[in-house]
């Protein structure tokens, strides 16, 4: 199943996408909350008959496609060859770091550059949301606990990344550096987590060409590793790293986004985003 939440930010409403890509209402169905994540959850909403749901005609705003995601975990540097283009040495365990949840937004919403920017920069994603509790899993056991998989832009800002202090975290979370859909896509309907291509344009121009086969850590790996010092509870989401291919990375020298660019991303099976880059302004 593709499950999505759409309409006004503040005010989206569930919806699936039906096998014509429709888009379908499951108002009183189901809110997509993190409950509505369980797999005899998901499996009630999989027996309903699309055809049943009323089609929404006009095409409105996709949101985040869960309700109330506590975590939003990100692991960096998770493909050699963008260790490599970051003149960092290949991780021995995965690179953990936080994106506040309160930079979360839908697929195609406007991303603010931070006032005084110097690198703000692109990253296209897999995303894994946990679908039941996780605590002490087995690599083997782990794809279990995965509801579905999402497109995720990890926007960053790599002067507050590397330049202002030891973490991470304060280049990653800035308000709207966290673009999530347009859907989630259920497991059983995506199969192998590591076999999906991705890509990544800016302005048009390809820029990232990759595919989740060439993950140093694959996904039940992640979910295993951080499974060991923190809870993963039902609509957390992790992102899984990028490919080669960032503005960090291009030669001869490194350029990132302005006011004014498009970047546009997708992953198969999991569809695409658009994200206009807007210059910073104060509110009110």
């Amino acid at each position: 199943m593709k499950l999505c939440r759409y309409g006004a930010p503040g005010h989206e409403q569930p919806g699936l996408i039906d096998a014509e890509g429709r888009l379908r209402s499951l108002a009183g169905h189901t809110d997509l909350s993190p409950d509505a994540l369980a797999p005899d959850a998901l499996a009630t909403l999989a027996a309903i008959d699309a055809a049943s749901l009323p089609l929404v005609e006009d095409a409105p705003r996709y949101g985040v496609p869960v309700a109330g995601t506590r975590k939003f975990i990100a692991i960096g540097l998770n493909y050699a060859d963008h260790a490599a283009e970051s003149n960092l040495p290949i991780p021995e365990e995965p690179v953990v770091f936080n994106k506040w949840v309160s930079c979360l937004q839908g697929p195609n919403d406007p991303v603010v550059i931070p006032r005084d920017s110097k690198k703000t920069d692109w990253e296209v994603e897999l995303g894994v949301v946990i679908g039941t509790r996780a605590e002490y899993v087995e690599a083997a056991d782990a794809l279990a606990h995965v509801a579905g998989y999402c497109v995720i832009n990890d926007v960053s800002e790599r002067h507050w990344q590397a330049e202002r202090g030891a973490t991470w975290d304060k280049g990653k979370g800035f308000p709207t550096f966290g673009p999530v859909g347009p859907w989630l896509v259920t497991a059983d309907e995506v199969g192998d987590p590591q076999n999906l291509s991705m890509w990544l344009d800016v302005n048009g121009k390809r820029l990232q060409d990759g595919s989740t086969r060439t993950m140093i850590f694959p996904v039940a790996e992640i979910i295993a590793y951080c499974s060991q010092f923190m809870t993963l509870e039902p609509g957390d989401i992790i992102t899984t790293g990028t490919p080669p291919g960032v503005g960090l990375g291009q030669k001869p020298e490194p350029w990132y986004l302005k006011p004014g660019d498009v970047v546009t991303l997708g992953i198969e099976k999991l569809g695409e985003q658009r994200q206009e880059f807007i210059a910073w302004a104060p509110r009110g």
